[in-house]
């Protein structure tokens, strides 16, 4: 093991975010990096404090051993104090402003403040224009954590010119992605029903602003050049979006494929899906289409997901795609043009050998990142920083916070 053979420091980290089973992409990324930590670590090294809605309370695996219900503000303290009796050596957390309670997620830095032990927090949202509470919040994780990790070049450089964070605070660590063999998709299709089809496939929780209605816009000129063609949209409506909408999102696209005809070509499956079988459909798709149709999206899951299973990628240009499609490795096309979008996917169907040679640079460009590559990059940094805190020890202290927390109100 690498934690094992290199390096004496941190026996227990504890990971705070949403996890699975909630159906969030944050909960999958640490449910991920969780277990490739516990590969890495000794013993039983790792554990998570789970952030929950008070309306649905999920049935965690073992490694849950703490549960913060997101508007309570006693329980935040009480994680803190749960974390600093237990003697925990370094707490990474995954940040994004919607999951935390209080405005724009504000609770988390009253768990922060009282924390003894250094901290990871890794931004899966870095925004262009924050509001002042929200620019408020960042200031306030820069000097209540260690080190603020982010997964993209863009990412690094925002931090640096908007929020004024120091670089030797700032890591980059790749978001990551399953070890997965570069196979022929025609090695997967059979199970789903696709033999001699080509396809196109687009996964993730489905929700406007992903752009399908483009992307099915784009099929109708694709269809007549190269009719074997089938569109498989895989994921489950966004909680959230089917909390508030229902599925009029997904009954809109529904009733667009039958307007442009197109019933025999788009298959909609609404299912939220395990890591396998998600990985058996990136394995056969043809070519992986993302048409987001806004650009401020400082990384992606799915579009790394795809990269590292070595597909072929057509995608608007947010931000993330915009650095991981760089030099041959994709192609981006312009937001809400079908019209160009069919032209990129029927040149990658008319041409294999140039297909075949994009999909090899995105796999090889990939390969850093797997999770257990990404799990030494978490280790290296806990390192660090737990020996900076050994050296340096900070005194316990209590900020008075800019930021609102709200009074915390009897449940109903």
């Amino acid at each position: 093991m690498y934690w094992q053979e290199s390096v004496k420091g941190p026996n227990t980290v504890a990971l705070l975010g949403t996890y699975v089973p909630r159906q969030c992409g944050i909960a999958t990324f640490t449910k991920d990096l969780r277990d490739a930590l516990a590969g890495e670590l000794p013993g039983n090294g790792t554990f998570v404090l789970a952030m929950d809605e008070a309306s649905s309370p999920f049935q965690y695996p073992n490694e849950v051993h703490f549960q913060i219900h997101a508007q309570r503000q006693s329980e935040y303290s009480l994680a803190a104090d749960f974390l600093n009796i237990n003697q925990t050596d370094v707490v990474i957390v995954q940040h994004e402003f919607g999951i935390y309670g209080g405005a724009d997620g504000a609770l988390l830095l009253d768990l922060l403040q009282k924390l003894r032990m250094p901290v990871l927090c890794t931004l899966h949202t870095v925004l262009q224009r924050p509001s002042e509470s929200q620019a408020k919040i960042v200031q306030e994780l820069k000097h209540l954590c260690d080190r603020l990790v982010v997964m993209s070049h863009r990412a690094e450089a925002m931090l640096r010119e908007i929020y004024q964070v120091p670089p030797e605070k700032i890591c980059l660590i790749p978001h990551g992605i399953p070890d997965v063999p570069f196979v022929d998709p025609n090695f997967f299709k059979d199970q789903y029903g696709a033999e001699g089809r080509t396809v196109l496939l687009t996964f993730g929780l489905l929700s406007p602003g992903k752009g399908i209605e483009v992307a099915l816009d784009a099929l109708s000129l694709i269809v007549p050049r190269h009719s074997e063609v089938i569109y498989i949209i895989l994921g489950a409506t966004h909680p959230k979006i089917l909390q508030r909408d229902g599925d009029a999102y997904r009954n809109m696209l529904q009733l667009q494929v039958q307007r442009l005809g197109l019933q025999d070509h788009v298959f909609f499956h609404n299912r939220f899906v395990s890591l396998k079988e998600l990985c058996g459909y990136i394995g056969a798709a043809d070519v992986f289409v993302l048409p987001y149709l806004q650009p401020e999206q400082i990384t992606s899951g799915t579009l790394s997901y795809a990269l590292g299973a070595g597909k072929a990628v057509v995608s608007t240009p947010f931000w993330y795609a915009q650095e991981m499609l760089a030099d041959g490795r994709g192609c981006v096309v312009p937001f809400k043009d079908a019209a160009v979008m069919a032209e990129q996917v029927n040149d990658l169907l008319d041409h294999d050998a140039e297909r075949h040679t994009m999909r090899k640079r995105a796999y090889l460009h990939c390969r850093p990142m797997v999770w257990p590559a990404v799990a030494r990059n978490y280790l290296q940094v806990c390192l660090e920083v737990f020996e900076e805190r050994r050296r340096c020890p900070r005194h316990v202290f209590s900020l008075k916070c800019p930021v609102p927390l709200g009074e915390e109100l009897p449940e109903i």
